[in-house]
């Protein structure tokens, strides 16, 4: 699998590369410092995925991140940073990056990016735990387009505010076995793969309402 790493701090670049080809899976490709470095190298080099800090210098790692999907949709980026800021973590998903991790969980790095490369959508434990939070204040997303029901719309807020599915089918009066069989139609219904990309969905749609 390649990568392609993306920070301004040397030390950082030189410890993640070291760290990602400990797996033999992993090659790092090329390292930038800058999120123009990063749109010129991942046209050049089109890696399997991408991993970018946020703040840097020219260009920070969001809006280059924004550059780079907008031109190749299917572009696997992973933002690894310093900072949860609410700010950050909304737009993140708004502009469809696969995942959001804190350097700190630098245990969880190469699990995630091989999650990412499969398809999945990957935000640490403590950016998850903050979603149902970044929720509050927000307008109900309208998913008609999608052919979701109001009862569905209930399961996938649940799911979004980190609900069991005992405590979605608790809540609506359902059996757990109902409950999965919703969440496996709605699943399908958005062409996603888990409950995170579906907790991401619903608080992008509730942030665009």
């Amino acid at each position: 699998m390649n990568l392609l790493i993306i920070d301004d701090d040397l030390l950082v670049t030189t410890a993640l590369k070291t760290i990602l080809e400990s797996d033999p899976e992993l090659c790092v490709q090329a390292v930038g410092s800058s999120g123009k470095d990063a749109v010129s190298l991942y046209e050049r080099l089109r890696p399997d995925v991408l991993l970018m800090d946020i703040r840097m210098k020219e260009m920070d790692g969001l809006t280059a991140a924004q550059t780079i999907l907008t031109k190749d949709p299917r572009a696997k980026i992973l933002l690894l940073t310093t900072f949860s800021d609410d700010e950050y973590i909304v737009k993140a998903l708004k502009i469809g990056a696969c995942g959001y991790l804190l350097k700190q969980d630098y245990a969880h790095l190469i699990p995630a990016i091989k999650a990412v490369h499969s398809g999945q959508t990957v935000f640490g434990t403590e950016i998850t735990e903050r979603i149902p939070g970044l929720l509050r204040g927000t307008q109900e997303p309208d998913l008609r387009a999608y052919q979701i029901s109001e009862k569905e719309l209930e399961i996938i807020k649940g799911v979004a505010e980190g609900m069991s599915n005992r405590e979605i089918a608790e809540t609506l009066y359902l059996s757990e076995g109902t409950v999965r069989n919703y969440l496996s139609t709605i699943l399908s219904k958005l062409a996603l793969r888990d409950r995170t990309q579906l907790a991401v969905f619903y608080l992008t749609h509730r942030q665009h309402a």
